[in-house]
């Protein structure tokens, strides 16, 4: 048998492209927040004051997707052969925890609000520091979203469903506000807790992602990688199929078999014929192992308990 196998790290640029973005959401962010809870405490708003303490932890969030891009970005070594793209992942549970966290802190505002008076002024300036500050999440949201799908990043896809939760917050803060005004006093509570209802939702969400990662579930449909595998000249069959790993960066290993009269060297460019293909049919590809056996490998070689089933896909 022989194994063809080439790495290929993650480009540098990515890593610095991610933390480009976090380090200017983060400041926005605590501009953010600022708005929205100062005004809450001069307006006795607690639904803006928890909208504020929300955003704080967007800002929270952000620095804890910049610490952990710098450790995913470091090169392979001989710790972490793989790399460090799993910090991650990593970085995008805490998130998801801080948001975790969030929905308590704005659960556990609302329950104060709506067992006391509820005594929030509302004014114009009320008005145009929430929809201002929406307005400002909205452009966020949509901006790093559609940064996390061209660099292929969970931590920033994460990071926007954090920031998206925060538009939420705040649409409910504004409902509330107009029913304040109408002299509905306990809505400031009330719709502050349904928002955190959803934080939570949201966190858990993002969670449901990470697990797939950190489980080795399957990245990739094991009958569009035997396909093209397949397709390549000097392939006679393709079997075992194995992907995981980040969404960005999956690693996979598979076993092809050749004519039982080739060559090493036919043997290895085979290999590295199916390498190429796969890594342009799927970009997200990082690291592929092909193993090369003869095609008169006996059923039973091929399905050894340390290679699994025929065209099987396990985590």
């Amino acid at each position: 048998m022989v194994d063809a196998k080439e790495e290929s790290p993650a480009p540098r640029h990515r890593e610095r492209a991610i933390r480009r973005v976090l380090w200017v959401v983060l400041a926005l962010n605590i501009a953010v927040a600022l708005a929205k809870f100062l005004f809450g405490v001069f307006s006795h708003s607690v639904a803006m004051q928890a909208d504020g303490i929300h955003s704080f932890f967007d800002g929270a969030s952000n620095v804890v997707g910049i610490v952990g891009m710098w450790f995913a970005s470091r090169p392979a070594d001989q710790d972490h052969p793989y790399g460090h793209g799993k910090f991650e992942t990593f970085t995008a549970a805490a998130i998801a925890v801080m948001l975790g966290i969030a929905g308590y802190t704005v659960a556990r505002g609302a329950i104060d609000s709506l067992q006391g008076q509820g005594d929030a002024r509302v004014t114009v300036a009320s008005f145009a520091i929430m929809v201002g500050t929406l307005a400002i999440n909205l452009t966020v949201t949509t901006w790093e979203t559609r940064a996390g799908r061209r660099l292929g990043s969970e931590v920033l896809r994460a990071d926007a469903r954090h920031t998206l939760s925060d538009v939420l917050v705040s649409s409910g803060v504004i409902v509330g506000l107009v029913l304040v005004k109408m002299g509905f006093e306990k809505a400031d509570g009330i719709l502050a807790l349904l928002v955190a209802v959803a934080i939570v939702y949201t966190a858990l969400t993002i969670l449901r992602r990470v697990a797939r990662t950190l489980s080795d579930a399957a990245r990739l449909p094991a009958d569009e990688v035997v396909e093209v595998a397949a397709g390549v000249d000097g392939v006679v069959e393709c079997h075992s199929v194995r992907t995981r790993g980040p969404e960005s960066q999956v690693s996979m290993d598979l076993h092809i078999l050749v004519a039982s009269d080739a060559t090493v060297d036919r043997g290895h460019a085979i290999a590295h014929a199916v390498e190429a293909g796969l890594r342009a049919r799927f970009p997200q590809v990082a690291d592929v192992v092909v193993h090369v056996e003869p095609a008169t490998a006996t059923l039973s070689e091929q399905q050894s308990p340390d290679r699994g089933h025929d065209g099987g896909s396990t985590g």
